[in-house]
């Protein structure tokens, strides 16, 4: 079966992973004749089109069932739910093995990392729409519906329905933003003085990192360079995280105007926002805000009038791939490549999409620009800290009444975010995702803030009914199967911490495996070649460090007191010191 033609002529306007998503919905997979087809389409080479078909999770070289079913994976919107395996329930009554596509082509069940639905309960992806709050009585209705061979645009709509549940506001979603209101104020003065706003404000990254956001800005504009370029990252793929979903949806508006504020700044008459594959279900939505503001004269040439500022922006979506959350595996990403993270320097700021000066800001520090651009620095710096200026957006689920959306002003203690979410009965919070700081009780008192806790936006709530141990495995096994593979700390690292809590887990450690957990987690953390490794084992060492009785008990040759575990971990330091010592010679 041929392909769908294409013109020559259209071809920059369609981007490579939206050119082989469009065969795999097709085909149900993508063949080698298919890549072979769009490497001659798109000029490229065949062992491209191979290299990013066989990196994103989204994509298959094999057949895929007419009904593609993905469970999410993840600590809180997983398919593991009050004792029950959902994904197994489903496989069973529909006669198909886990991972695999029944015989007739149908079904296929399969699993994926965190797809942003974590207060919803279990989810998953049904030909990439999210379908919420499962539980066995839905999986059985869900399951007559594929036996029936139902159409999904027969099964009931309120399956597919995402609220959004926001519970506690701020700076942001208490303002109303309204539309061009940022940009007619902006077009009245000069790039550098919009910059001095921004920077004046103390506006930081909301990723996490914290970078400020004006001087990033103003880095950018001063990088020479043939173009400058505008880049949303909306790829919120750390388990546990969700606030972009709500901000893509409700705030779309105040994130194309801030985008199109920095263009200005910086010179810029390309933008584009990098939606995560998951959220492929509000591409729709995004694209009409998008033609709205084109209408309204926000986008395109001439923008508001002036003769000088031309602007559009492009969405592109991704395929499943966590590291292309990372800025640089983005803009590779962008380039129709694998997303590879980048040796850094050069920075993107001067050598970012395709080789020019470009902005990468995520989905909340450019609606917090387009704010503070209309209400000015000093209301944005009257919330947060001297350090920490305005607010953050949470995404707050897990062992808690009230999972949601929560934006708080910097310097909000730890204790009134638990008391308003309704987690009484606390053993530990993974702040900021798998990637951030796990805390237990004696840290309650602790602030998010870049100057003590900070966050890209999520909080992991565990009780103290919930097992740490099966945690740390849920998330090793995140961080090894999205792992690039590009380094070998990072590729190998983390598939042996992975074997290494597995075998805790299974009673076949030892003290001695507790040890090792310490070490492997430090060369995975100080040797890998980007963020991801630098992150991927930050929960076993502050689990390690703050709740040693997470491994305690699983040990095979159980050791009775705090003293002689302790002693034990010092004594396996210790050999292994000499043996290093010993072989490097």
């Amino acid at each position: 079966m041929p392909l769908h033609a294409h013109n020559a002529l259209d071809l920059p306007q369609e981007h490579l992973l939206h050119r082989l998503y469009a065969v795999q919905q097709q085909f149900l997979h993508i063949s080698p004749q298919s890549m072979q087809q769009v490497a001659a389409e798109f000029s490229l080479p065949l062992s491209q089109i191979e290299a990013v078909v066989a990196f994103y999770a989204f994509f298959s070289t094999r057949p895929r069932g007419q009904f593609d079913i993905l469970f999410s994976n993840c600590t809180s919107c997983g398919y593991l739910q009050d004792g029950h395996n959902l994904q197994l329930m489903l496989a069973q009554q529909l006669h198909v093995t886990p991972g695999t596509t029944r015989n007739d082509g149908i079904v296929s069940i399969d699993e994926t990392s965190c797809i942003g639905m974590c207060d919803h309960g279990a989810s998953m992806l049904v030909n990439g729409r999210p379908l919420t709050r499962l539980n066995t009585d839905r999986i059985a209705a869900i399951g007559q519906k594929i036996t029936a061979n139902t159409p999904l645009t027969n099964w009931p709509t309120e399956w597919f329905e995402v609220h959004e549940s926001i519970y506690h506001r701020s700076l942001l979603l208490s303002e109303r933003f309204i539309c061009a209101s940022a940009l007619k104020k902006a077009l009245g003065t000069s790039a550098e003085e919009i910059l001095a706003t921004i920077i004046q404000s103390g506006l930081c990254g909301r990723g996490g990192a914290g970078f400020n956001t004006g001087k990033k800005w103003q880095f950018c504009r001063n990088a020479p360079g043939h173009a400058h370029y505008v880049v949303c990252n909306a790829d919120e793929g750390e388990p546990g995280t969700f606030k972009d979903r709500l901000l893509l949806h409700q705030h779309a508006d105040a994130l194309f105007e801030g985008m199109t504020l920095c263009a200005f700044a910086i010179g810029a008459e390309k933008g584009f926002v990098y939606l995560r594959g998951e959220y492929r279900y509000l591409l729709s939505h995004l694209l009409s805000v998008l033609e709205q503001r084109r209408c309204k004269g926000l986008l395109g040439k001439h923008i508001l009038g002036n003769a000088q500022f031309h602007f559009d922006i492009e969405i592109v979506v991704g395929a499943g791939a966590y590291i292309c959350g990372e800025e640089s595996a983005l803009i590779e990403s962008l380039e129709g490549k694998p997303g590879i993270p980048r040796i850094r320097p050069p920075f993107p700021v001067t050598h970012g999409y395709r080789g020019q000066p470009t902005v990468v800001n995520n989905v909340e520090t450019f609606i917090a620009a387009a704010q503070v651009m209309a209400h000015g620095s000093e209301w944005f710096k009257a919330v947060g800290t001297e350090h920490s200026t305005g607010s953050k957006m949470l995404s707050i689920s897990g062992n808690c009444r009230f999972p949601g959306i929560y934006e708080y002003p910097f310097g909000t203690r730890i204790q009134k975010i638990l008391d308003d979410c309704g987690a009484y009965d606390v053993q530990a919070i993974q702040i900021g995702g798998p990637a951030g700081k796990l805390i237990g009780a004696a840290n309650l008192h602790r602030t998010i803030s870049f100057e003590d806790l900070p966050s890209g936006g999520s909080f992991l709530i565990f009780g103290q009914q919930q097992d740490l141990l099966t945690v740390h495995r849920n998330f090793a096994r995140f961080f090894a199967h999205e792992s690039c593979g590009f380094c070998t700390p990072c590729r190998v690292g983390t598939q042996l911490l992975k074997n290494s809590l597995d075998r805790i887990a299974n009673g076949h450690g030892t003290a001695h495996d507790v040890s090792e957990l310490k070490r492997l987690s430090g060369l995975i953390q100080h040797h890998s070649h980007c963020g991801l490794g630098h992150t991927a084992a930050n929960h076993v060492l502050d689990s390690l460090q703050d709740f040693p009785q997470t491994f305690e008990p699983h040990l095979k040759q159980q050791l009775t007191t705090q003293f002689d575990l302790d002693h034990a971990l010092a004594c396996a330091r210790q050999i292994r010191q000499r043996h290093d010592t010993t072989h490097s010679g």
